[in-house]
């Protein structure tokens, strides 16, 4: 029992040992402390230093200090706000039907074992389909008196079979999909319901670098999130998410679940279309993507009136103006975009534009590059006629363009020309030749054909003796003068093409495989 008790009260005392001291000795000798305690009752009590006691903060004054209150002002801003946007903001679920392989046990084998033993490929077995669930975010745009028109993305609502959508009420309803446009990755659903909030759209053109902004949505199902930061960049374009590109960038937090929904000025005006997030993880690193509310107001009011988009044509093949470019041509920067090509009897021909002008502005809007100039000509409305200004041999001339309507058989503003000039399935990016590219690669001033700029390795291009540098004159005996020419001219084979094509001095036949 002793050195159980002893155990005990060692560690008590050894935890009590500084602040205790004065305690143990005072309790040794009880008539010491009595004398002690009256003494120091008797005597007045000692003044406080002022240094001890700081002020009390001005605010409780009545009068807050200016970095308080601009705090303040900022913070009933961002409530005001969500506030304003939150009760149009919906959560979108979808099921889609996915069609997957059946498991197949003959897989061990593969199919050179079939095609050894039996001369024959081995047998299929049958896909099944399942049903997959989705979700992500939108906001009603347009109410009226018992219906409503909500804005999201085509990558959340495209090809599903049930869409329903979650009110910041509470109220779950069923959502009939109006349209959407892969192109833009904009969609449509409407509801039926009465006393509906709605969100206005601002001016995307209007927004500055830097400019605070907030991100509402249902990330990771989380519905009526907030989240805040600034525009990071506007005008983005490298960005391969969509066709038609002029992303803002933004570092408010957006993760899965958010696409579909707004990004919000501080008035609550939607000023972009939170669509995609540039992450290694899988979630949030600091950039997100947003469509501008001008593009998708425009591709919106298509979806709601005729089901589709119609997109503007101009009848040009253009790229982005590089320094090397630019000095060719004559030119103190690299804004604009480069007219590579035109092709005969489109707008762009009948308005004067020529190979290498340099569209420089549209229909008043200045022109950075090929992107900018696909945009503003894809949404503008066919039939308009509109200004362009191009530079040309030094000089600025201005023409009137009448906008035609972008059909499947027509090549309109494709990706700076790639889908033209790309031909992906060969691995090989050819340009019409143009005074610039001639006096790049030094090729005679009569060259004519379709100058090869890239190359991909290990392709049918590649293995035909294809390089950067090369002219193509000639497919299957017809002369190539334009991306179109060439473009028909392999339409039609199937299985090869004869091209003749020269390199410096040197002309040859190649067969090129196009399968």
């Amino acid at each position: 029992m002793l050195c159980s008790r002893t155990r005990l009260v060692v560690p008590a005392v050894a935890l009590a040992f500084a602040a205790g001291a004065a305690l143990t000795w005072s309790s040794l000798r009880p008539e010491r402390a009595r004398e002690e305690n009256a003494a120091l009752a008797a005597e007045p009590a000692a003044p406080v230093a002022a240094a001890a006691a700081p002020p009390l903060p001005a605010e409780r004054a009545g009068d807050a200090p200016e970095a308080t209150r601009a705090a303040r002002e900022l913070s009933a801003a961002f409530v005001a706000a969500a506030k304003r946007v939150r009760p149009a903001v919906v959560h979108v679920n979808v099921v889609r039907t996915v069609a997957a392989p059946a498991a197949d046990p003959l897989d061990l084998f593969g199919d050179d074992f079939f095609r050894r033993f039996f001369g024959e490929p081995r047998p299929r077995g049958r896909s099944r389909s399942f049903q997959q669930p989705g979700q992500g975010s939108g906001t009603i745009v347009r109410a009226e008196e018992r219906k409503g028109y909500i804005l999201t993305n085509n990558h959340v609502v495209g090809g599903a079979n049930k869409i329903t959508v979650v009110l910041a009420d509470g109220r779950e309803l069923e959502a009939k999909l109006v349209g959407a446009d892969p192109r833009s990755d904009i969609a449509v659903v409407e509801i039926e319901a009465e006393e509906l909030p709605s969100a206005a759209l601002a001016d995307s053109d209007r927004i500055e670098v830097g400019q605070i902004v907030l991100a509402v949505g249902s990330p990771f199902g989380l519905d009526q999130t907030v989240t805040s930061g600034i525009v990071s960049a506007k005008g983005r374009s490298n960005v391969r998410i969509t066709e038609y590109r002029d992303f803002i960038q933004t570092d408010a937090a957006i993760n899965p679940g958010n696409s579909g929904g707004p990004l919000v000025n501080l008035r609550g005006e939607i000023i972009g279309v939170n669509t995609a997030i540039y992450s290694r993880s899988g979630g949030y690193m600091g950039i997100g993507f947003a469509i501008p509310s001008n593009i998708a107001r425009v591709v919106m009011e298509d979806l709601i009136r005729h089901g589709r988009v119609t997109y503007g044509y101009l009848g040009v093949s253009i790229q982005d103006l590089t320094a090397p470019l630019a000095k060719h041509l004559g030119l103190a920067e690299t804004k604009g975009a480069l007219v590579s090509d035109v092709v005969k009897k489109s707008p762009a021909e009948e308005a004067g534009l020529k190979s290498g002008d340099v569209v420089v502005e549209f229909a008043g809007r200045a022109i950075d590059g090929a992107d900018a100039l696909r945009n503003a000509a894809g949404i503008t409305r066919p039939g308009m006629e509109v200004p362009i200004t191009v530079v040309r041999d030094g000089k600025r001339l201005t023409f009137r363009v009448k906008v035609a309507e972008q059909t499947k058989d027509l090549v309109a503003l494709e990706r700076g020309g790639e889908a033209m000039r790309k031909f992906e399935r060969f691995g090989l990016t050819v340009e019409p030749t143009s005074a610039a590219l001639r006096k790049r690669y030094r090729l005679p001033a009569a060259a004519e054909g379709l100058l090869v700029t890239e190359v991909a390795p290990g392709s049918p291009a590649a293995r035909a003796g294809f390089e950067p540098g090369v002219l193509i004159e000639e497919v299957n005996r017809e002369e190539v003068r334009t991306l179109e020419d060439f473009r028909r001219a392999l339409g039609r084979n199937k299985d090869e093409a004869l091209l003749r094509i020269r390199l410096g001095r040197h002309v040859q036949y190649v067969v090129l495989k196009l399968k």
